[in-house]
């Protein structure tokens, strides 16, 4: 099995604030299975060490930007997502934070006349705001080439906490991935096997969600299976992820919704 890094909780009421996020699985074509790219969080960030997707918590530039969504109407993304407003927000962050962590921009750039690595560098350091960059260069965001795959919310009783909608895209032609510096100190191109595989070594740090996103991801033996897979997770349903630990046979075992003995369900 996986290294799996989830802190163990109690189930108890919570009121801990709960952060909308987004993160982005990025996917080539490569020999035998795609590839996937991943990045690993500094010790001092959130889910700090290990070994995860690009992306992170909505800022308020995300919601500044919405008329430069292409392909993606909100009613649309609303629905998709399973929320009543602001379903938006959640392509523009995953958009901007995987330029930030990645350098990879999902947006018509045929008239950009900025240099996206100065670009990148501004926003990762401060001087420069999303809402700004998009604006003034018209930036139109492929929205619609980001796949919605999956909703994971953090256990109760953490500190922190998030309710984080998965999204998994193709690699742009003509743009490659490399880690920011600062919160990410390492990333790599890799398949899903052997990510699980080096997770199970104990070479990688893997949360729990990702280990699952990785497991779903890995069934798929090429990028047209992965991608055709991705685009029908909303058709089939997706259901939010809460991940629980309960005590079975005196061992400690992490359950999801529709799991046998997960916390609340009728028996």
């Amino acid at each position: 099995m996986s290294k799996v890094a989830i802190p163990i909780v109690p189930v108890l009421n919570d009121e801990t604030l709960i952060r909308p996020s987004s993160t982005v699985v990025v996917a080539r074509a490569a020999e035998g299975s795609p590839e996937l790219f991943m990045v690993r969080r500094h010790e001092d960030a959130s889910f700090g060490n290990a070994f995860a997707f690009p992306g992170g918590v909505i800022e308020i530039d995300d919601t500044k930007v919405h008329e430069f969504c292409g392909g993606l109407d909100a009613a649309t993304a609303d629905a998709r997502l399973g929320v009543e407003q602001g379903g938006l927000d959640y392509f523009s962050a995953a958009i901007r934070e995987l330029f930030e962590e990645s350098g990879v921009l999902l947006a018509d750039l045929s008239n950009l006349d900025e240099n996206l690595v100065a670009i990148r560098d501004g926003l990762n350091s401060g001087t420069e705001s999303w809402a700004d960059i998009v604006t003034r260069n018209e930036l139109q965001l492929h929205c619609n080439r980001l796949h919605y795959i999956s909703h994971w919310i953090t256990p109760p009783l953490l500190p922190k906490r998030y309710s984080t909608r998965f999204f998994l895209t193709e690699l742009p032609d003509g743009q490659d991935a490399l880690h920011c510096g600062g919160e990410l100190t390492a990333s790599c191109w890799q398949t899903a096997n052997a990510m699980l595989a080096a997770g199970r070594r104990g070479e990688a740090e893997l949360h729990y969600p990702t280990v699952k996103t990785l497991e779903s991801i890995a069934r798929h033996k090429t990028l047209a299976s992965l991608l055709d897979w991705a685009k029908s997770c909303v058709e089939w349903g997706i259901t939010s992820m809460v991940p629980m630990v309960i005590i079975r046979d005196g061992k400690q075992e992490i359950v999801l919704p529709g799991d046998r003995d997960y916390p609340g369900a009728k028996s």
